[in-house]
């Protein structure tokens, strides 16, 4: 049974954990430390959920718009719906909070996470450029957008 929990600071530092396992494939980006998420939990507006050693996710919600900071599933818990399930949590919460779209950033080579968003209602809507690094270079991240 998947138990989705509030992310708070008593967790951060298995959310850092499960992060640091998404993120070594190196297509979402650097690792969190367990202070990285301390102080972005810190910020107004800011909250997030995990699935006990398996997904994390964080957001922040100002006015009518949402982002998502980071969401990560370990590999070893990846095709089971976790991000999917991460997601909808998300709408819900958010859409009582008065948000009225989620925006994001993903990486142009991080085609499996596009995917996910694109069937989740996700369209691009701008371009940063060289906004990940990769080794000694660097890729654009796709800004995506979907109305909640």
């Amino acid at each position: 049974m998947t138990v989705l929990r509030v992310l708070g600071l008593e967790n951060i530092e298995q959310a850092a954990a499960i992060h640091a396992q998404a993120m070594a494939d190196g297509l979402g980006g650097k690792a969190w430390t367990a202070d990285t998420f301390a102080t972005l939990l810190a910020t107004q507006g800011t909250f997030g959920w995990m699935v006990e050693d398996a997904a994390v996710m964080l957001v922040r919600q100002t006015d009518e718009t949402a982002e998502i900071f980071t969401i990560g599933v370990a590999p070893s818990a990846r095709r089971m719906g976790l991000a999917r399930a991460l997601l909808q949590t998300a709408y819900v919460a958010l859409q009582a909070l008065g948000a009225v779209r989620l925006q994001l950033e993903v990486a142009v080579d991080n085609l499996p996470a596009q995917h996910l968003y694109r069937t989740e209602g996700f369209e691009a809507v701008g371009r940063r450029p060289n906004y990940y690094r990769r080794g000694s270079g660097s890729v654009d991240a796709l800004i995506m957008e979907r109305q909640l």
